[in-house]
């Protein structure tokens, strides 16, 4: 038991050292910089409480965390139900061989997928436009439009659910068919079988996906907004971590910029924990 643990800890401890060289002394750098006075030429000079006092002052600051809110409501209760969806889908046998491709979008990077849907959403030579014009219906310039720029890049979100697939899908694999048998013994519909079998025994699972999708949410809105809108258009898709980018690297005020992502850390664990306690309710209605 002792090696079998020993080569647990040796297999993760490439992922261990990656996380705290590229996150965790980053993220511990950014916090002292956030009270200090900063542009990457001149010396850091200690401000304290000002740079936060001068980012809450920062009239960006309620329409980026205002996007970034709605950007984590839409998109993770839709790759929720997607990722369930297609673990239901492909969980038996006969759908075995087709599982790679529910998974392969994941695989693609953030930026070139990013790419891909600045053309399929272009509206004169996206096949999306494309398919709705052969249809008769109307075709919208998508990243254009504020009132459809957010939509589009929620939707490319749920592209990447491959993750939450196989997580649930394990998830299925692990509630014992006795428990199907004997409610299809008992008359129960499969409608019935899904809400009083399927989703309880799914609602740890359910959890760590949620948990997992709004620290997602949050971080991967970046690229699709950098690379397709650049915030915009009329700030529609200017998301919290595209601000704290262009406070940092454009306008070269890192102090301000670590600020913006102290409270961009707060708000996710904030969304964390409502995520967490909300379905940890669910999860004990439902037990007792």
């Amino acid at each position: 038991m002792h090696t079998y643990r020993r080569g647990l800890l040796w297999m993760l401890a490439p992922y261990l050292l990656g996380a705290v060289l590229l996150v965790l002394v980053p993220a511990l750098l950014a916090e002292g910089i956030a009270f200090f006075r900063y542009d990457g030429l001149s010396p850091a000079r200690f401000v304290g409480w000002q740079n936060f006092i001068e980012v809450f002052n920062e009239p960006l600051l309620p329409i980026a965390l205002n996007n970034s809110l709605v950007f984590v409501l839409l998109a993770v209760p839709l790759r929720l139900l997607l990722a369930l969806g297609l673990a239901l889908l492909y969980r038996g046998e006969r759908m075995r061989r087709y599982r790679l491709f529910a998974y392969l979008p994941t695989a693609i990077p953030e930026a070139a997928l990013a790419l891909a849907f600045l053309w399929i959403f272009n509206p004169l030579y996206g096949p999306l436009n494309g398919i709705l014009g052969s249809l008769g219906l109307p075709t919208p310039a998508w990243l254009l439009q504020p009132l459809l720029a957010k939509p589009a890049l929620v939707l490319m979100a749920l592209f990447t659910t491959g993750e939450g697939f196989l997580v649930l899908l394990a998830g299925l694999r692990n509630i014992p068919p006795e428990l199907y048998d004997a409610a299809q013994v008992d008359g129960a519909s499969q409608w019935q079988r899904l809400q009083f079998i399927t989703l309880p025994l799914l609602t740890p699972w359910l959890v760590l996906l949620a948990v997992r999708d709004v620290i997602l949410s949050f971080q991967s809105s970046f690229s699709a907004a950098y690379l397709m809108t650049g915030g915009g258009p009329y700030y529609s898709t200017l998301f919290l971590p595209l601000l704290v980018y262009e406070e940092a690297f454009d306008r070269l005020r890192f102090g301000q910029g670590s600020a913006m992502m102290l409270i961009l850390l707060v708000v996710t664990v904030v969304l964390v924990l409502l995520a967490y306690f909300l379905f940890e309710e669910g999860w004990r209605d439902e037990a007792e």
